[in-house]
């Protein structure tokens, strides 16, 4: 292959390399544009519940513990609480006493 080959076709892969950098830079700057002019989403939190009307239904004892940060949601910390009459009778004393530590 002689150097002017050599030269012409450098140039080719070169272009073709740019072109491929700039194309892709403005379709990119293209796709993300308008998802990054979307309105904010509301920030995920805490949010209040301290309404009137939330209180009036809470015993003192939630309330000190939804204060304090000891409330539990769903009964604890592994789901829903397993304390009814039908779940309580077939247990035994030892047993009640083993979830209640």
């Amino acid at each position: 292959m002689s150097n002017s080959r050599i030269a012409f076709v450098s140039a080719i892969v070169g272009a073709m390399f740019i072109g491929g950098v700039i194309g892709a830079n403005a379709v990119s700057n293209h796709l993300i544009a308008p998802a990054s002019a979307a309105t904010a989403s509301p920030t995920p939190g805490f949010h209040s519940n301290e309404t009137a009307s939330h209180e009036a239904g809470e015993s003192a004892a939630r309330e000190q513990a939804e204060n304090n940060g000891t409330f539990q949601p769903g009964g604890g910390p592994n789901g829903m609480s397993n304390e009814t009459s039908a779940h309580e009778a077939g247990e035994s004393a030892s047993r009640e006493a083993s979830e209640k530590s």
